[in-house]
């Protein structure tokens, strides 16, 4: 009953999109979120504040590698 949260999965659309963590080099803030890559939007998809949130993240959508941008 108590413990470890379930993560909701989800899932976007591979073929157009790409996991993204863009990362500040000002300050270290990395937001997690999806790369158009045909046009180059940007969808943001939460804010990431530690390892954990990180993680929670590639297990909602399945995620094994996330390219980050600076």
């Amino acid at each position: 009953m108590f413990g470890k949260k379930r993560v909701q999965q989800a899932d976007y659309d591979r073929e157009n999109w790409r996991p993204v963590l863009k990362c500040s080099i000002c300050n270290g803030e990395q937001v997690a979120g999806f790369k158009n890559i045909r046009t180059g939007e940007f969808r943001e998809e939460c804010f990431i504040r530690n390892a954990s949130e990180l993680e929670a993240f590639k297990q909602k959508y399945k995620i094994e590698e996330l390219h980050k941008e600076y």
